[in-house]
């Protein structure tokens, strides 16, 4: 006995309308989806994700009142297992990243071949990423240096985090122009202590000079974390 299988359903946002149109008509009629609604609005296409449950979402990126980004969020957030391709006519490595990261499963430019199209949606459904290769060098160099630029920033806040209290407090007082005379004196320690205090400051943020360790305090919001630190 051959065993019955549904259509996979496909809901469609876009705000032109005419594409619209063509990906509807392409769909039925060089596909096996079956598109369950079709809306040029993305705040519709929301109400319409929550009524119909498709398997497939097909989202452009670039609406009007709403952009693609901000309602595959909505939709992700509704956690009903549905699947979005973002479609855009822009191949920006830092779009494409955004949507990926938020997460969408696939994306594909609207000028690409209808039969990539029906490709990316087959992938998609399938549990696959979906990504032409054309754009897929161009997402990993993008996503590569995001990585590392996070870690890279993860790094420098962690070497702050490294420092005792004292230590905090001295590097506190050498960014306000001290010297080890002056903070020895306000810390009421003596200065042979408190050049032990730097040296030890200098490992941990991975400098060699007073100079270096200020400005690295400066740049890596230093002053920030203390004033929160004291006004806790």
């Amino acid at each position: 006995m051959r065993e019955f299988r549904t259509k996979a359903r496909v809901l469609l946002i876009d705000d032109n309308a005419d594409h619209l149109r063509g990906i509807k008509e392409l769909i039925n009629l060089e596909s096996s989806y079956d598109v369950a609604g079709a809306t040029t609005s993305a705040n519709i296409g929301i109400n319409l994700a929550k009524k119909y449950r498709p398997d497939l979402i097909l989202m452009d990126i670039n609406m009007p009142e709403k952009d693609g980004l901000q309602a595959i969020q909505e939709i992700e957030r509704l956690d009903l297992g549905i699947k979005v391709i973002a479609l855009s006519g822009y191949d920006d490595a830092d779009l494409i990243f955004r949507a990926m990261k938020i997460g969408a499963k696939g994306y594909i430019l609207k000028t690409m071949a209808s039969a990539q199209l029906i490709r990316a949606m087959d992938e998609v459904t399938a549990g696959k990423i979906y990504m032409p290769t054309a754009l897929t060098s161009r997402f990993f160099e993008y996503f590569q240096l995001s990585f590392k630029n996070e870690t890279e920033a993860d790094t420098k806040e962690n070497l702050l985090a490294y420092l005792t209290a004292r230590e905090e407090e001295v590097l506190d007082l050498l960014t306000q122009g001290n010297n080890y005379k002056g903070i020895a004196a306000k810390l009421f320690i003596s200065e042979t202590t408190v050049k032990t205090h730097v040296n030890n400051i200098f490992q941990k943020l991975q400098v060699n000079e007073k100079t270096q360790a200020v400005l690295y305090a400066l740049n890596n919001g230093f002053a920030n974390r203390r004033r929160i630190k004291l006004a806790v």
